[in-house]
C-alpha cells in the first residue's frame, strides 16, 4: 500500500480512538509520523493542526451532549495557553523527545486501570490555585512535546474526582484546542504544512474523529470512555518508548 495512504488510514484510526475520549490525538500522530520516518520539522505543524481540528470536533460533540462545565475548564485554559506558547519554544527532538513523552504516560495509565468506578467518591470542587498550577504545568509540557495536553489533564481530572470521564473529555478537548493553537502560533514551519498530502490526511482524520467523538459522547458509558482513555495512552506509550 502507498505510504501516504497507509499513514492516512493510521491517522483515521488514531483520530477515532482519541476523539472518543475527547482528545485530539497528537501523541498518536507523532508516533505514526515517527514510525514512517517523517521528520519533526515536517510533522510538527501538521500534528498541531490535526490536533486542533479533531479536538475541536470532539468538543462540539461532548458540548452538545451536555457534558461541558465552563467553571471546571477555565482555570486550566487561562494558565495553560501562555505556558504552552513558552513550552513550544523549547527545542526537544529525537529519541529524548519520544522517551520523555512515553514515560510521562505510564502513571496515568496505571492509575486509570486501577481506578474502581464502584468506589468512586462524590465529585469535589476544583481548588482555583491548584487548577491554575496544573494548567500551567501541563500547558508547558504540552507545548514542549508538541501536543495539546489532554492525555495529562483527563486522568488528573478523573483521578482527583473533579468530574466523570465524559465531563473530563469535554474539558480536555477545549484545553487541547487552545494549547495547540498557542503552539501553532509559535511554529515557524506552518506554510510547508499545506499540500495535497496534508489535506488527504486531514480528511481521513476528520472522518475518524467525527465518528469517534459521536460514539464517545452519546453511546459509550463513562467507564467505557475511561478504559478507552487508558487504552489510548497505552498504545501511545508503547510506540513512543519501544518502537522509536
Amino acid at each position: 500500500m502507498n505510504v501516504v495512504l497507509l499513514v492516512a488510514l493510521c491517522l483515521m484510526i488514531v483520530a477515532f480512538l482519541y476523539a472518543s475520549v475527547g482528545h485530539g490525538g497528537a501523541s498518536g500522530y507523532i508516533a505514526i509520523m515517527s514510525l514512517f520516518n517523517i521528520s519533526v520539522a515536517i510533522y510538527k505543524p501538521i500534528v498541531l493542526i490535526l490536533n486542533i481540528v479533531i479536538a475541536g470536533i470532539a468538543f462540539v460533540q461532548f458540548y452538545r451532549a451536555g457534558y461541558f462545565r465552563w467553571r471546571l475548564c477555565w482555570p486550566f485554559i487561562v494558565s495553560g495557553i501562555p505556558f504552552a506558547f513558552l513550552g513550544s519554544r523549547v527545542a526537544l527532538q529525537g529519541k529524548l523527545y519520544n522517551l520523555l513523552l512515553g514515560i510521562a504516560l505510564i502513571f496515568p495509565i496505571i492509575r486509570l486501570l486501577g481506578f474502581n468506578p464502584s468506589s468512586e467518591k462524590e465529585m469535589k470542587a476544583v481548588p482555583l490555585g491548584l487548577a491554575l498550577l496544573i494548567g500551567a504545568g501541563i500547558g508547558f509540557v504540552a507545548g514542549m512535546l508538541n501536543i495539546g495536553g489532554g492525555i495529562f489533564l483527563s486522568p488528573v481530572i478523573i483521578l482527583m474526582a473533579w468530574a466523570n470521564a465524559k465531563e473530563a473529555a469535554a474539558v480536555s478537548s477545549l484545553f487541547i484546542v487552545c494549547n495547540s493553537l498557542s503552539g501553532l502560533i509559535a511554529s515557524s514551519n506552518l506554510p510547508s504544512a499545506f499540500n495535497t498530502t496534508f489535506y488527504l490526511w486531514l480528511g481521513t482524520a476528520m472522518a475518524g474523529g467525527i465518528l469517534g467523538s459521536y460514539l464517545g459522547s452519546r453511546n459509550f458509558k463513562n467507564i467505557t470512555v475511561q478504559y478507552l482513555l487508558a487504552a489510548v495512552l497505552s498504545i501511545a506509550c508503547i510506540k513512543l518508548i519501544f518502537l522509536m
